[in-house]
């Protein structure tokens, strides 16, 4: 048997009804669903409609929901695609931590591990009241990543206020040597002025 050919893509509002009829078959909440379509990433065999998943990005956090297919005979070729076009999609966003609640054990064979207490404080807000268990990979370290950019922001900061500090004191020599050379072309003019009353008085 030739295994058909894959290909990945968004969604567009094209493929609604595809994907409504996918998400009712699957008893997904299909009227939520198609507010967010722009979240949700398709798979075509032979160029027919196979299957979709969403990837819903919150902050640097994504989370990979509401996966279904509708011949699951190509799921595992079709999460090999989807999972490549999710590394690209986080490194570009520059998401930190993925999060799902799917089951299928390709994605602990990736490397998605039960989210423990500690990983579960990091849950974005807006999906905390989401029920069911978590599964969660850390693509880049938050801590380290935000301990560097506080480095780099302080170092800023110091470089900054050297600069400033700098541009105050080149100011106030400026300064001095501007008051300096008025009083001097004053003494001058007053000078000039001192010789040309002599000179006047003598004349007399």
């Amino acid at each position: 048997m030739i295994s058909p050919v894959l290909n990945v893509r968004r969604a567009t509002v094209d493929d609604l009804p595809a994907l409504r009829a996918l998400w009712l078959a699957a008893k997904f909440p299909a009227d939520e669903l198609e507010s967010c379509l722009t979240e949700f990433h398709l798979v075509e065999a032979d160029g027919q409609f196979a299957g979709a998943i969403g990837v819903q990005v919150r902050r640097q956090h994504a989370r990979l929901h509401s996966e279904d297919y509708t011949d699951f005979a190509v799921a595992d070729a079709a999460r090999a695609l989807f999972w490549d076009r999710i590394q690209k999609l986080a490194a570009n966003l520059g998401v930190f931590r993925l999060w799902t609640q799917e089951t299928s054990p390709f994605w602990t064979h990736w490397g998605f591990q039960p989210a423990n207490a500690e990983a579960l404080a990091r849950l974005p807000e807006e999906w905390k009241p989401l029920e069911g268990r978590w599964l969660t990979l850390e693509l880049k370290n938050e801590e380290v990543i935000n301990q560097v950019l506080q480095n780099q922001f302080a170092g800023f900061m110091a470089t900054e206020k050297q600069q400033t500090e700098r541009m105050v004191s080149r100011a106030r020599t400026l300064n001095a040597i501007i008051i300096s050379v008025f009083f001097l072309f004053a003494a001058i003019c007053f000078v000039v002025a001192a010789v040309l009353w002599m000179h006047r008085l003598r004349v007399q």
